[in-house]
């Protein structure tokens, strides 16, 4: 661990950073993209919203960030009081994490395990977040199972999951390509110039090794490992805090509001149209 008494300057962070985002060089806001992941501690008021919203305080929260990537997250959720524990697959990745906790001061554990299997202790943690992890792991089920073991009873889990008809693509930004056998959207993938071969990553990258759900298949999933699931999205919309980026997207869901339909429209669109669910787990007692 890199003692949190070392000085970290942002060009340091940034060499080790570098490499590992040159093979989005084709998105077109690729420079603010890239401020975004260096400073990505930054950007993370959203998700720690999120988090709040479930587990409340943060102040002394025992949190495990499950494939904490560049470590942002944990790094934001630290800086607000959290007892944080980062894990992480990648050991580039882990060092990146490092560097960025030593920028601020932090001693911050990081963990290099799958999270198929967590070298953690049972009912260590009050919560845990899997930001866009699940689609990368070699056993959802697995790390379901884990993540169950590692929270307490009542602990929460917030996780991210990829919608399988999501209409553009999180990963290469193609509109379409989850509609088309798999076999043929890598064809077009690679034709675009948006494959990831010859990056560097461990985990799972190509669209065929990726694990995307249907939205009913992923809630009975969770069930099955003893989680209560509940739609962020969802009850933020039914509390009036959804919020839209776009005029004309909240001129819509004015008038789907004024209609009664807001709720059914966006269950869905959840099926058919939206990239990511985020869910709220709680595991049950029993």
């Amino acid at each position: 661990m890199i003692e949190p008494t070392a000085t970290t300057d942002l060009e340091t962070l940034e060499r080790a950073i570098d490499p590992w985002l040159r093979h989005m060089a084709w998105r077109r806001d690729f420079d603010r993209w890239r401020e975004r992941r260096i400073n990505q501690e930054r950007y993370q008021d959203e998700r720690l919203a999120m988090l709040v919203q479930v587990a409340g305080l943060l102040e002394g929260l025992r949190l495990l960030d499950l494939g904490a990537g560049m470590g942002g997250f944990a790094v934001a959720a630290a800086l607000r009081g959290a007892e944080v524990t980062a894990c992480e697959y990648n050991p580039a990745y882990c060092r990146i994490i490092e560097l960025r906790a030593a920028r601020h001061g932090l001693r911050l554990p990081v963990v290099n395990a799958a999270g198929e299997a967590l070298p953690l202790p049972d009912a260590s943690f009050d919560a845990l977040t899997a930001w866009d992890v699940l689609e990368h792991v070699r056993d959802p089920r697995a790390v379901l199972g884990e993540m169950r073991r590692v929270l307490r009873p009542g602990g929460h889990a917030l996780i991210t999951a990829i919608n399988r008809r999501a209409w553009v693509d999180p990963h290469y930004h193609i509109r379409g390509v989850n509609w088309l056998p798999r076999s043929l959207a890598e064809a077009i993938i690679a034709a675009r110039g948006r494959s990831k071969a010859g990056a560097a990553f461990r985990d799972m990258q190509r669209l065929s090794e990726m694990h995307y759900f249907h939205y009913p298949e992923l809630v009975r999933l969770c069930e099955t490992f003893g989680f209560r699931v509940r739609d962020l999205r969802e009850e933020q919309l039914r509390a009036g805090r959804l919020a839209s980026r776009r005029a004309s997207r909240r001129a819509v869901r004015a008038l789907l509001r004024r209609a009664g339909l807001e709720e059914a429209a966006y269950r869905a669109q959840r099926r058919w149209y939206v990239g990511m669910f985020e869910l709220a787990l709680t595991r049950v007692s029993a």
